[in-house]
């Protein structure tokens, strides 16, 4: 780890060499941030981490989803380096779970070097940061104050934003799962959010949780 006021640390974990060298080439440019390290796997990855912890590390959606989330839980265990996730493509749900299950950045491929650098700034200094793009029809505004809403539908509302389904909402408010969907559907009229993924980003951003860039 870099002592205060050094240059950020970023280590890489891209299955592509040509896109790792790249990202290396953008970090070497920069004043204010250099790459540790370079590897195209997650137990180079987690290796590497041991050795040295940088303050970000930056992941390829290809290394697999459901193994990114099981490095991610085990990263908290040895380092407390934020991840950033990236990848040719990415839907809604996947980074909505990203940024859930601890991700502090989640972006495409096709960025622009200086977007790559303000991500990884964001996500060094404990920021979540999201490229807005990612979301179809990303909402710009939440249309509802949580006064509006009623005591159950805040309640549901956390849940969703913690990543919970319908299932798991209704065990734990002690209700059943048509009554969830009810539920949502106020909050959906009530906020003019078109489905759970935009309901859960909006209210993170509403919470000053998440920051979004076009």
């Amino acid at each position: 780890m870099v002592e205060p006021f050094g240059k950020t640390t970023v280590g890489v974990c891209d299955t592509q060499p040509i896109t790792s060298a790249g990202v290396q080439t953008v970090l070497g440019s920069s004043a204010d941030m250099e790459c540790a390290w370079a590897v195209e796997s997650l137990d180079e990855a987690m290796r590497m981490l041991r050795l040295q912890a940088p303050q970000v590390v930056l992941l390829d959606k290809a290394l697999c989803i459901n193994s990114l989330f099981h490095w991610m839980v085990d990263l908290r265990s040895i380092a407390n380096t934020a991840v950033v996730v990236w990848g040719a493509s990415l839907t809604e749900a996947e980074a909505l779970r990203f940024i859930q299950a601890g991700a502090r950045g989640v972006m495409r491929k096709v960025v622009e070097p200086e977007t790559l650098l303000a991500c990884m700034r964001a996500a060094s200094k404990g920021c979540m940061w999201m490229e807005d793009v990612i979301f179809r029809s990303a909402p710009r505004a939440v249309r509802h104050s949580h006064s509006e809403l009623t005591p159950r539908e805040n309640q549901v509302l956390a849940l969703v934003e913690q990543g919970l389904r319908n299932g798991e909402i209704a065990r734990e408010l002690g209700i059943r799962p048509g009554t969830v969907k009810i539920h949502l559907k106020h909050l959906y009229e009530k906020t003019g959010m078109r489905g759970r993924y935009h309901l859960a980003l909006a209210g993170l951003r509403d919470k000053g949780l998440l920051t979004m860039t076009a």
